[in-house]
């Protein structure tokens, strides 16, 4: 399942080393609970819980297939029956949600190290709308979203991993933001109706009857990132609120229906604002409860977490980054070794959408982009034939097995954590004639340990600061910038003081000629090679092509290579040139 060349060696370090880091929090199993500051298992054990959400699955949200024009999930349906029909549209949904995400995805994600799935759950799948009730005030059940918890439940319990369930679209929906619930801004939301709360705290019961005595169940996340102003209306995100008496009143309702019937299992609060605003919700009404808040694209520093630690401890209350992600692998070691330091567990966001910054990259089909030019008014209408081979293929493309994967996203997520190391990215043999090495196949590991890039993570939320990690958005989500165009893929946007580090294992001790196969388009670069820390080329000068596509490569001589494994450092004196591969040829 590993692409990009991944071979047996580097799926065995990373099983062994996730092994070793999560049994230490996982033996034993059985009920998770809150015991004063920490989830615990019913031996008492600390459970450190390391989850993935199933973001695109269950609920669509625009951006995670390019349709962040459309947004909502209700309103790509819309536009997919706008060209190929209702019934085919039904039928693509049919299949949208038979192939998505599938036992073999959680196997794998169990295989990569995570320990825990959190499941975002539309309602719509559960319960009818309250506006198509055939009887007010009453609650039609779908087997539908119970069939598929049942399925994901029973895979993960053959992982021996905890499935949470997370209410990501609520009954009417809980904030401003449209996309993470599916809200139809013309009816009214969570908020705004009684009957929509009913029918949230009805659906909580079902589930808490349904799964009581299933110790796999690892908690209930009641209500995700709500995001409403109730006290000021122009505050859309939330995040003013002082007091909250609405939200916590609603927290308060479903944790009672729930405790009805189901004793035993965590319940999971989000404050406003995203699930940062606690404004008002203390003190606690139950004592198995957790905090969950969450974290995107701030710095990862003590201090951005400091207000939850304060919580944890004033209230003797378990915290948990409930969600996190959206961000370059840099950002990822730095976020999940900040909270692991602290004793606080995370869940990533997403597993897969069209991207790189997350295990499993779901390909473009074919004609895709006739599709998105037409839903942004930019390109004419697609027959419905072709719209819908076009949709086929996206069906087929969701499969684990046609995703890409991203084993740079684990190895941050995982190893890069716990150790300095650095691993190559796929095996990398000089031997007899000419050999060629992507210049985008640096090695594996930390930002400062296997490249350098002076721009390696998106701080966006951080006023004055605008660093993104990979400009060109393609292949790898470190920091390095890469870029495909027709000339195959490069690094680019190289910036004086950058570095790329490789390991090769050369066949024979001898000496080598070392081609770089370079593009300037005004102004000559300088490169130093650096082999096993001793530099062997100083500020070679790199020629002016006149264009970013027109590549040559310029030779050295006699670089010694020893038999045997060999790191090299290609350090950019000065910048301004693309690399697309480096050569070696034995003389």
């Amino acid at each position: 399942m590993f692409k990009h060349g991944m071979d047996n060696c580097f799926h065995r370090v990373i099983c062994i080393v996730v092994f070793v880091i999560v049994t230490v929090h996982t033996s034993g199993q059985g009920f998770l609970k809150a015991n004063r500051k920490n989830i615990v298992n019913e031996k008492g054990q600390p459970v450190l819980l390391r989850s993935m959400g199933l973001g695109g699955w269950l609920l669509q949200e625009g951006y995670m297939f390019h349709l962040g024009n459309i947004g909502t999930q209700y309103r790509i349906r819309e536009s997919i029956a706008d060209v190929v029909g209702e019934e085919r549209t039904k039928q693509f949904y049919e299949m949208w949600l038979t192939n998505h995400t599938t036992k073999a995805d959680i196997d794998s994600l169990a295989a990569w190290g995570f320990n825990s799935i959190r499941l975002p759950l539309h309602y719509n799948l559960f319960t009818l709308p309250v506006e198509k009730e055939p009887v007010t005030g009453q609650q039609t059940w779908l087997e539908k979203g119970f069939a598929i918890t049942d399925s994901v439940l029973n895979w993960c319990r053959s992982n021996e991993m905890y499935l949470i369930l997370d209410m990501h679209a609520t009954p009417g929906g809980q904030g401003n933001d449209l996309n993470i619930s599916d809200r139809d801004a013309g009816k009214p939301s969570l908020w705004e109706s009684e009957a929509n709360r009913q029918k949230l705290i009805a659906l909580w019961a079902q589930l808490a009857k349904r799964y009581a005595n299933e110790p796999w169940i690892g908690g209930y996340d009641i209500i995700n990132e709500p995001n409403w102003g109730f006290e000021d209306s122009t505050d859309k995100r939330g995040t003013k609120e002082k007091k909250n008496v609405p939200l916590r009143q609603l927290l308060v309702d479903v944790t009672n229906t729930i405790r009805a019937v189901d004793t035993k299992h965590l319940i999971i609060i989000e404050g406003n604002g995203f699930g940062n605003n606690y404004n008002g919700i203390f003190p606690l009404w139950d004592n198995n409860l957790v905090l969950s808040f969450h974290k995107y694209g701030n710095f990862n520093y003590k201090a951005n977490i400091q207000n939850f630690l304060n919580f944890r401890d004033a209230y003797n209350i378990p915290v948990w980054l409930g969600e996190s992600g959206e961000n370059s692998n840099t950002w990822f070691t730095e976020c999940i070794s900040l909270v692991e330091e602290n004793g606080i567990g995370w869940a990533w966001w997403p597993g897969k959408k069209m991207g790189i910054n997350n295990p499993m990259e779901i390909k473009v089909p074919e004609g895709y982009d006739q599709l998105l030019n037409y839903w942004k008014g930019k390109g004419a209408k697609p027959d419905s034939a072709t719209a819908w081979k076009t949709l086929q293929q996206l069906l087929s493309y969701v499969k684990v097995q046609n995703n890409i994967i991203h084993r740079d996203v684990l190895d941050a997520m995982f190893r890069q954590v716990q150790v300095n190391t650095t691993l190559p990215f796929t095996k990398h043999i000089i031997g007899k004639g000419t050999t060629l090495l992507p210049a985008v196949e640096f090695d594996l590991g930390k930002q400062g340990r296997a490249y350098y890039d002076k721009d390696s993570a998106s701080y966006h939320f951080t006023p004055n600061v605008h660093t993104q990690g990979n400009r060109g958005y393609t292949f790898r989500n470190d920091g390095v910038d890469i870029q495909r165009n027709d000339a195959g893929m490069c690094v680019f946007s190289i910036e004086d003081g950058e570095w790329l580090q490789y390991t090769i294992q050369a066949k024979v001790a001898g000496k080598y000629q070392i081609g770089f196969k370079t593009a300037a388009e005004n102004e000559a670069g300088e490169l130093s090679l650096q082999v096993n820390e001793k530099w062997l080329v100083n500020n070679l000068t790199l020629p002016v092509t006149g264009n970013r596509l027109n590549y040559t490569t310029t030779w050295v001589k006699n670089i010694v290579l020893p038999a045997g494994e060999t790191r090299l450092k290609i350090l950019a004196c000065k910048g301004g040139f693309n690399l697309q591969s480096i050569a070696f040829v034995k003389e």
